[in-house]
Formats: structure tokens, sequence, C-alpha cells
């Protein structure tokens, strides 16, 4: 309460673009230097006698409990752009495109709870540590696991570059980067970059997984004060809703997308397979993957799919942040001096709040995007090392070389995504976002599938997978927007039905029956199934069980890239 008395009383106007927020500036780079340290000095918590292996670089050494997993996770689900763009969603374009994020997040913990623990079970059986490990191993394919490698490859590089547009945002709101000079211009993100790629080089996941912590005490604490104080500040719920009603029934401006404060029956399909889809494709990504295997055991993963929900409250609260500042008249200028509704909150803080409690929450967004970045960088990394490096260039790479290279892979997507946010339109990296979430989501049917059957063919799946990405590329193609000509958006008319639904589920669906009827067809005409690595009991082996303890991390002592999987190969069962 004695914070909220410090707060100005009466609501301001916008003031985008008037100069350096200096206190909040300070603010901001006072927390950030403090989070900097607790990243380099991650590498000595829970030590390892080395990190030169990916279960202890990019795993953390399979060690972490309910509360880190919980912060983990929640640090990899709910990033900086989240908190950018779903409120810019709910301000610019209204309910389906902002508020479906939230039943969505609420659908995806019950498919943690059966398919992920599942999946660690087995991944900790055969020490898989990415998802084409898991698909190499279920279905000996090499072909469906590179596909399945490279598409979760390719969709998170423009997710990680969305982190550091989630940073930018920040400081263009605080009002850094608006010289004419390049080198000023950009060299805040650049320090960030720099102190980023450090830290994860030097610590790997340890270093997301402790700053985790302050991230999200940072965001819980804003999310509060934000939703307690702005709504008394603009005249209460009633005087937001209505705003934002008020918004809807006026015709859009040329250029700008139709904003809806309900979801009309046109928009019902759109919204419901957006909710589905998103759902079933958050856990298809190598970070989300990451954070679930390396956690200590089966029932950790059970224990986070019943208490990450609060994530989803508190993401609720954020959402209608984009209608406190419809009614707060909020104006998000960039520097530029255009309209972008990326700026929205960032604005609401600087224009309602003082500005140190504004820097606070430019620093919890700034921090939320170092975290996801870092594990998304780490996941990529793990993803090209095993799948691609050691599967196909160097077959006989050892344990330790496999985390140099990781290491360094972790680097280049880290530059890759520095250099695509700097040389090109942000909107791309919207969009380029949207499509791989339409591409990870046509995984969907051979990891998860692959957790509870193998009826289905490999060669089947890979083609049910390439008809997927090819149309799922195709739609999303056409789909225009004021903003851009193509990849505008990810819904489009559902065949058959005729329905605005969303592009992804869409072309899942039609994945899985090409897999299905190929399936039929290749065991008809008795086309070999591939060897089968796992067992049953697999699948439900948790850490006390001896078949995870008789797991060798080291594999290659004995046997140089020659087991199953050509990495680790499943030991003799030991029950």
């Amino acid at each position: 309460m004695t914070q909220l008395a410090l707060l100005p009383t009466a609501a301001d106007p916008s003031r985008p673009g008037t100069g350096v927020d200096l206190p909040a500036l300070i603010v901001l780079i006072a927390i950030f230097l403090v989070v900097t340290v607790l990243g380099f000095m991650a590498s000595r918590w829970r030590r390892a006698a080395s990190l030169d292996s990916l279960d202890e670089w990019g795993l953390g050494g399979r060690s972490f409990g309910t509360w880190i997993t919980w912060f983990l996770l929640g640090g990899d689900l709910y990033t900086a752009y989240t908190f950018v763009a779903v409120p810019a969603a709910m301000f610019g374009a209204g309910a389906v495109s902002g508020f479906f994020a939230v039943p969505y997040t609420i659908i995806v913990y019950p498919m943690i709870f059966f398919f992920m623990s599942r999946l660690w079970s087995v991944s900790h059986r055969h020490g898989y540590v990415t998802a084409g490990d898991f698909v190499r191993g279920r279905y000996g394919s090499r072909g469906l696991s590179l596909a399945i490698s490279i598409t979760g490859f390719v969709a998170t590089l423009p997710y990680i570059a969305l982190q550091l547009v989630g940073i930018q945002a920040v400081l263009e709101v605080a009002g850094v980067g608006g010289s004419g000079n390049w080198l000023a211009n950009d060299a805040p993100l650049f320090i960030a970059f720099v102190v980023l790629a450090a830290y994860t080089y030097t610590s790997g996941l340890r270093a997301p997984a402790i700053i985790a912590f302050v991230k999200d005490i940072l965001i819980y604490l804003v999310i509060i004060v934000a939703v307690i104080y702005l709504p008394q500040k603009v005249g209460g719920w009633d005087a937001i809703f209505n705003a934002a009603h008020e918004k809807a029934q006026k015709p859009p401006k040329p250029g700008a997308a139709p904003f809806s404060d309900t979801v009309g029956p046109k928009a019902q399909w759109a919204y419901v397979t957006l909710a589905f889809g998103s759902a079933m494709a958050l856990f298809m990504y190598p970070h989300s993957i990451t954070a679930v295997l390396s956690s200590r055991s089966r029932d950790t993963i059970r224990k986070n799919a019943s208490i990450l929900p609060a994530y989803s409250f508190v993401l609720a609260l954020l959402a209608l942040l984009g209608w406190v500042a419809i009614a707060a008249g909020t104006k998000p200028i960039g520097l530029n001096g255009k309209p972008n509704a990326q700026l929205v909150v960032p604005q609401l803080f600087e224009d309602q709040f003082p500005s140190w409690f504004a820097g606070v929450a430019f620093a919890a967004i700034a921090i939320g995007a170092l975290v996801p970045a870092a594990i998304m960088s780490i996941a990529a990394a793990n993803t090209f090392t095993r799948n691609i490096y050691k599967e196909w260039l160097r077959p006989g790479a050892t344990v330790a070389e496999e985390a140099k290279v990781s290491k360094l892979t972790s680097l280049v997507v880290k530059v890759f995504a520095l250099v695509f946010v700097l040389t090109m339109d942000k909107q791309n990296a919207i969009n380029l976002q949207l499509l791989g979430g339409i591409w990870i989501l046509q995984t969907f049917p051979a990891i998860v599938i692959g957790l509870y059957t193998r009826w289905l063919d490999r060669w089947a799946l890979l083609a049910g997978w390439a008809v997927a990405m090819i149309y799922g590329t195709k739609q999303a193609y056409d789909v225009a927007s004021p903003a851009t000509k193509h990849f505008g958006g990810s819904t489009a008319d559902i065949p058959v039905i005729g329905e605005l639904g969303y592009i992804a589920f869409t072309a899942v669906v039609i994945n899985v029956i090409v897999a299905v009827v190929l399936t039929l067809v290749l065991r008809a005409v008795k086309v070999p199934q591939g060897r089968d690595e796992t067992v049953v009991v697999d699948y439900f082996a948790d850490a006390d069980d001896p078949r995870v303890a008789a797991y060798d991390p080291e594999p290659f002592d004995d046997e140089p890239g020659t087991g199953p999987t050509g990495k680790h190969g499943a030991r003799p069962d030991p029950v």
C-alpha cells in the first residue's frame, strides 16, 4: 500500500518520444547488472565435475526439482514477447487475436501431464536430449528424425529474434536508440546480446534456470501492482470494457486491422482452433522439451502440470492491459514517429507510473527476453549437434566434442537473431514466428502419437509431414494483412467446412490423414517397419528406476558412434 501511495493520482496523457527516461533507464541497468552477475555465477551452482557434455551444459545435469523446473518452464513459455505481443494484440485487434492465448495455456497443462511425463521417461531411459533423438530411436528412421529436427531448429530461430524485438521495444520507450548514429542506436542491444551470449556459453542451462527466479518475481510484482492500480486510475473495469466496446463500434482506420471486443460467430472456429492448435504446438518446440528433460524425475513434470496454471492467471491479467491502454488513451508511437502497437505496454507503464517503477517493468520485460532466448539457443544448438552434426556429419564425435559444437552453435544462432533484428523489418520476425508455429505443429504426430503407439509407419509420417508443411506454408503465404501482402496472419478457410480456422490445425489434420492412409497402404504391401529401440516399460520409468540408473552418459568410451541412434543406444535392461 505504501508503494501505491507513492504513485501519481491523476491519469496523464501519453507522452511518447519525449526523450530519455533517465530514472527508468538507471533502474533497468541496475537490475540488468544484477542478472548478469547471477548468470555468470550459475556455472558454480550445483557444480558438476565438468560442463563438457550435453547432459550437464544443455540439460543442467538433468537434476532440476519441482520449483526450479516451474520457474524454468515459466521463463521458457512466458517470454518478453508474450509480455509485449498479447496485450498488443488485445489493443490492436481485440479478443480473438489476443485472448485466445488464455484458453490455450489452460489446455496445454493436461497435455504436459500425460505426454511429457512419457517423453521424460523414455528419454532418461535412453539418454535422449532432443525430440529428434526420440523419433530416431522410436522409428529407426534417420530421415524422419532429420525432418523433425530441422523443423524444430528453423521454427526456433525467429522465436529468438522476437525476444530481441522485446528488448528493443523497452529501450525504444525508455528513449534509448533515437540518434541517427547506427552504433549509438544499436549499442544497447549489442550489449544485451554480448551478455546473453557470454553467460549462456559459460553456464549453459543453469544460467536461465537461476535468472528465471528474478524474472518471474519481477513479472508477478509488476502485473499485480498494475491490475490493482491502473483500473482505479482510468475509472474502473467498467470504463475499461466500455472503452474497448466503443472502439469495436468504430469502423477501422484505413490500413488498420479490424477490432472486436467479443468472439463473433464468424470467428469462433478461428478462436477454438487457435487455442487447441497453439496448445498442441507449444511443447513441440525444442526449448520446451529441453526444459522438460532437465527435470529430476517424471513426478516433477506431473507436479508442474498442476502448478503451472498460475501463469495462465497472470497471462489473463496481462492480456487485459491491452484494453487498459485503450481506456487510458495510450499512444504507442515509435521513435520513427509511426504508431507501433508492440510498444503499448511499455508506453502504458511509462505514462501511468513513476519512472522508477516503469524501470522495474522495463527490466521485467528485458529479463523476460534473456531467459527464453538463452533456453531457445541452447535447445536449437542441442538439436543441431545431436541430430545433424552427430547423426550426419561426424558420427564418431565424442561427448566433449558434442558439448563444444553445441556451445558454438548457440552463439551462431544468437548472432543470426541479432543480425535479423538489426537488418530486417520487425514485421518479418513476427511473420516468420507465425509461420514457425504452423511448421512446429507438424511434428506433433511423429512425437506425441509415437509416445503411445508405433502403429504409424515412418515413411507415412514423413509423407504426412511433407504434405502438411507445403499446405501450411502455401496457405500462410496467401494471407495478407494491412502491414504485409504475404504471411500476414495464421488463419484461413478450412477446406470442406468453409469456416475461418488456424492454418496449423488444419494442416496437422491433413498430416494425420495422410499418415494413416499411407500406413494402411505400406502395411498392405509389407514395407519394412524399421527398428524400435524402445520397449513399453521405458515409457513409465522414473528417477529411482534401475533402468534410468543404468543409463550411461558417456557411451562412446566403448561404443564409438555405433548405437542405433548413432549416439546413445539402449542399455541391457537390468530388470
